[in-house]
């Protein structure tokens, strides 16, 4: 079992005292876990971590490949009184400049998959990138996740996020996930235990973190259709949306029915730009990093773009890019 999800779930350890120990930690020193063959280290960018290419140092910082290593990091923070962040694949995430206090938790490295024929389900850790899940269905010839080949995250930010697509979504495919709380406890949630709805979830801004997740697949198409129809799901993807440069993917949730590119659009904001962030020309509910720009930036535009909208539609877009840090106000 592993765990990981993008986007990340944060959580405080104030209620656990901190060790004396604690107060004696140097930022420059790595620490060994006992018993495992990680090492936590200090003041480590984030902003390669994330597809923005933004964001400031984590104050600590490890990237466990086993369940045990990361159970053992788990507990060092709780130990140490301090935050954890848990970072899966970085691409719904903006991290502010100036970095996150406490632990980040890197779990892309947890990942694995099996496909049961028998069943046609497929179990997946939490850390697996969607995107490879849907080729390795694609080649087998197993129908389900056609959709999700130009999503780029992780199996565990799928669920959480409910991710979707060319009119698919993690809700109609999901059999059940395995849920850690940080007690320890271990809950297999089905879809209508997580009450999904568009792009969310029960497990959004708690402190649950999914480990694995089992998706219901249609097994017996020919290979070659299900490629092929993967391949033109991912072929309208690039082309409608801009892949060139950094940003997280869609910044708004879409205020059903009304799309939130196009009310962005009508708000004529289209290439708008706040230093190197740049509302994308492709598609308006992008944000690009055009060079240079800082996690502020992106930020600023954001709110900008919010203003901007509600001034003329009296909505409020939601962002769907989680932010974390501490950020400038306009």
């Amino acid at each position: 079992m592993t765990l990981s999800y993008d986007p990340p779930s944060v959580f405080k350890t104030a209620s656990v005292t901190a060790t004396p120990e604690a107060n004696f930690l140097k930022p420059d020193s790595p620490i060994s876990l006992p018993g495992t063959n990680c090492q936590i280290k200090s003041q480590v960018s984030l902003a390669t971590l994330t597809s923005f290419r933004v964001g400031g140092p984590a104050e600590w910082y490890i990237a466990p490949r086993h369940l045990d290593d990361l159970q053992a990091s788990f507990e060092w923070a709780v130990a140490e009184g301090v935050p954890i962040t848990l970072l899966g694949a970085g691409s719904n995430l903006l991290v502010s400049d100036h970095g996150l206090d406490g632990l980040v938790i890197c779990t892309r490295h947890l990942r694995h998959s099996h496909f049961d024929a028998e069943t046609g389900q497929v179990t997946a850790a939490a850390g697996e990138p969607l995107v490879r899940l849907a080729w390795q269905a694609a080649e087998r010839g197993w129908e389900g996740l056609e959709w999700a080949v130009g999503i780029p995250g992780t199996v565990g930010g799928a669920v959480v996020m409910n991710a979707g697509a060319h009119g698919g979504c993690t809700a109609e495919i999901l059999v059940n996930a395995h849920v850690f709380s940080p007690s320890g406890t271990v809950d297999i949630l089905t879809a209508p235990d997580l009450g999904y709805s568009y792009r969310s979830s029960q497990l959004q801004g708690g402190d649950r973190l999914v480990s694995q997740a089992t998706f219901q697949l249609r097994p017996g198409a020919e290979p070659a259709k299900v490629m092929a129809i993967t391949a033109q799901h991912l072929k309208e993807r690039q082309t409608t949306q801009p892949y060139h440069l950094p940003s997280c993917g869609s910044v708004f949730r879409n205020p059903n029915p009304l799309k939130a590119a196009w009310l962005i659009e009508q708000a004529g904001l289209k290439g708008y730009q706040i230093g190197g962030a740049q509302v994308a020309q492709r598609h308006a509910n992008f944000i690009l990093n055009c060079g240079g720009a800082t996690a502020n930036e992106i930020f600023q535009l954001i709110r900008y773009v919010q203003e901007q909208v509600e001034q003329r539609w009296s909505l409020c877009l939601e962002p769907e890019v989680k932010i974390l840090g501490e950020f400038q106000p306009i």
